[in-house]
C-alpha cells in the first residue's frame, strides 16, 4: 500500500513537473509571438478584404485582439515542445525503443495540427464567411474583436481536430484502441463527426458542415490504419518480449 501510494505521488510530481515545463513553453512562445502579433493580424484579415474593412468600437477591443492572436500564435509556436514534453510523460513506462516511436509523433503532431489550421484558413474561413455576410445581400460592418475571435476558434478547433490520427495510434499502441472495432464503429463516428461539424462550423448550414466533415472522416479512416500499424509493433514488441524470456 505503502509503494502504491509512493508511485502515485512520483506520477503526480511528474505531471506537476511536465505542466510547468508545457507553461514555461506556451509563455516564451507568447513574448515570441508579441513581436510578430501586427503582420500576423494583417495576414488573417484578408479573407475579409483588410484591415480597413473592420471596426472597433470599444476603446479595449483593439487589445483585445491582439492578446488573442499573440496566445494563438504563441501556441503554434510552442506546439513542437508541449507534444515534447507530453509523449515524454506517456512514454515513461515504455523501454527506450518504444519511447523513441512515440517520439517521432513529436514533428507528426505538429504537421498535423498546422495542417488543419492551414484547412481552416484557406478553405473553412472563405466559404463560411461568404455564406454569413451573403444571406441576406446586405452591406455587414464587421467589429474586429468578433471576427478575430470566429477566426482564432475556428483555426483552434479544426487544428485539434487533424490530430485525431496521431491520437488513434498513441492510444493503439499502449493496447487501448483496437483498428477492427474502429472500422465496425464507422456508422457512430459519421453521427460524431456530424455533431461536431455542428458544434465547431460557424454556421449550421449544410454546405459549411459537409467541408469539416469529408476531410474529418477521411482523418477517421488514416487513424484506423495507424491504429492498425500501431497494433502490429506493439506484436511484434510482444513477440521479441517473449522470445527474450
Amino acid at each position: 500500500m505503502k509503494d502504491e501510494k509512493q508511485s502515485l505521488l512520483e506520477h503526480l510530481e511528474a505531471l506537476r513537473k511536465t505542466l510547468l515545463l508545457i507553461l514555461l513553453g506556451l509563455v516564451i512562445g507568447i513574448v515570441l509571438a508579441l513581436f510578430f502579433v501586427k503582420p500576423i493580424i494583417a495576414f488573417l484579415a484578408i479573407p475579409i478584404g483588410g484591415l480597413d474593412q473592420l471596426h472597433a468600437i470599444e476603446v479595449t477591443e483593439s487589445v483585445g485582439v491582439y492578446m488573442r492572436v499573440a496566445l494563438l500564435t504563441g501556441l503554434i509556436v510552442s506546439l513542437p515542445w508541449v507534444f515534447y514534453q507530453l509523449f515524454q510523460f506517456i512514454g515513461k513506462g515504455l523501454k527506450e525503443n518504444e519511447r523513441k516511436g512515440i517520439l517521432i509523433a513529436v514533428p507528426f503532431a505538429t504537421i498535423m495540427f498546422l495542417g488543419g489550421v492551414a484547412f481552416a484558413f484557406y478553405i473553412m474561413l472563405p466559404a463560411s464567411l461568404e455564406f454569413l455576410m451573403g444571406i441576406l445581400g446586405i452591406q455587414t460592418l464587421i467589429r474586429i474583436k468578433s471576427y478575430f475571435s470566429f477566426v482564432s476558434n475556428l483555426l483552434f478547433w479544426i487544428g485539434v481536430s487533424f490530430e485525431l490520427p496521431l491520437i488513434a495510434f498513441v492510444l493503439a499502441r499502449f493496447g487501448i484502441l483496437k483498428a477492427k472495432v474502429m472500422l465496425k464503429s464507422w456508422r457512430i463516428a459519421i453521427v460524431v463527426i456530424a455533431i461536431l461539424a455542428a458544434i465547431i462550423t460557424p454556421t449550421g448550414d449544410p454546405v459549411n458542415m459537409a467541408i469539416f466533415m469529408i476531410p474529418l472522416f477521411v482523418l477517421y479512416l488514416l487513424s484506423i490504419g495507424l491504429a492498425a500499424l500501431a497494433e502490429k509493433q506493439r506484436a511484434k514488441t510482444n513477440a521479441a518480449e517473449r522470445l527474450e524470456v
